[in-house]
């Protein structure tokens, strides 16, 4: 069974945990110009390290294995620009973005996030490492540069609009960069210069790569802020509901919605339809009763389907 935090609550935990003591091989990875805490012993192991490189530019490192499968909701949020790239493992997402792994990274644009769920499988050692920028430190870089296109800056600079995000395939290259922004060979103020070339290196990879792959940003619907939190709250009554779910019409009419609204919202938002939704949340449940080892296949095939989506 799955561990569900709320993301307040997951920081409440890691500030309350200990920094443990790093062993020898954490021990050469890090000094005195990094902050990092331990992962809460009750959750799993691990550690996460934060570095600022210069003002507007820092460093995050992520390494947990988790007991058992965990699931962290995050709220809707300001976001920097961020490249994030997996070493190991995966992140596995509700909907608002692909599973991130080895071969598929993240590139972000700044402005606002929408509230998700990040799903972590227990006993899989995930190591990441991410690339936070705040939008006023590049746009000093890229203001005089006509290089760049609207639709670059775009991407990058959405202000109070909801951030555009694409999903790289991790190249070669890309990985041998983030390997030596992992094992960085020196330590105090030059490891900082050395993160500094590697970072700006990686930053100009992914700025190159956006300008050939602006047809396939992900840009979430431009709704109106009330509009989206009575789509969230439709997922919350099919999510806890899905075994039993109200029609479609039932279910506009709970959140305040036109069924066509709700139709074109729902998958504009959570990138795939309502049937859709409620079809991942019964795989899920039949995957989890199959994993308690109690049930056979075809006593969770007849429970998962026991309910008729009426309507939708």
């Amino acid at each position: 069974m799955s561990l569900i935090l709320a993301e307040s609550d997951w920081e409440e935990l890691c500030q309350q945990t200990p920094n443990p003591q790093p062993d020898e091989r954490i021990d050469n990875l890090i000094d005195n110009l990094e902050e990092w805490a331990g992962v809460p012993e009750q959750l799993g192991c691990g550690y996460h390290r934060s570095l600022e490189l210069i003002p507007g530019l820092w460093l995050d490192f992520y390494q947990y294995r988790f007991h058992q499968d965990l699931m962290v909701k995050a709220p809707v949020h300001e976001h920097p620009i961020q490249i994030g790239i997996h070493l190991s493992g995966h992140i596995y997402f509700d909907a608002v973005h692909p599973s991130l792994g080895e071969t598929c990274g993240y590139f972000s644009g700044s402005g606002i996030s929408p509230a998700y769920v990040e799903k972590y499988r227990g006993g899989e050692q995930v190591t990441i490492v991410s690339v936070n920028i705040e939008p006023g430190w590049l746009d000093s870089f890229l203001r005089e540069d006509q290089q760049y296109s609207s639709g670059t800056r775009e991407f990058l600079f959405k202000h109070n609009d909801w951030k555009a995000s694409v999903y790289p395939t991790v190249t070669p290259a890309m990985r041998l960069l983030v390997q030596q922004i992992w094992n960085a060979p020196y330590r105090g103020a030059a490891k900082c210069l050395y993160l500094q070339a590697k970072v700006f290196e990686l930053l100009a990879m992914h700025l190159d790569l956006l300008s050939g792959q602006l047809d396939q940003v992900q840009h979430l619907p431009r709704l109106k802020p009330e509009t989206i939190a009575r789509l969230y709250y439709a997922k919350e009554i099919l999510t806890t509901q899905f075994e039993h779910p109200p029609s479609l019409l039932e279910l506009a009419k709970q959140v305040g919605l036109s069924d066509r609204t709700l139709r074109r919202g729902f998958q504009g938002l959570f990138g795939t339809t309502v049937i859709g939704y409620l079809t991942q949340q019964r795989m899920q449940r039949a995957k989890q009763l199959l994993q308690e080892g109690e049930w056979t296949v075809a006593e969770v095939a007849r429970t998962v389907d026991a309910a008729p989506v009426a309507g939708i």
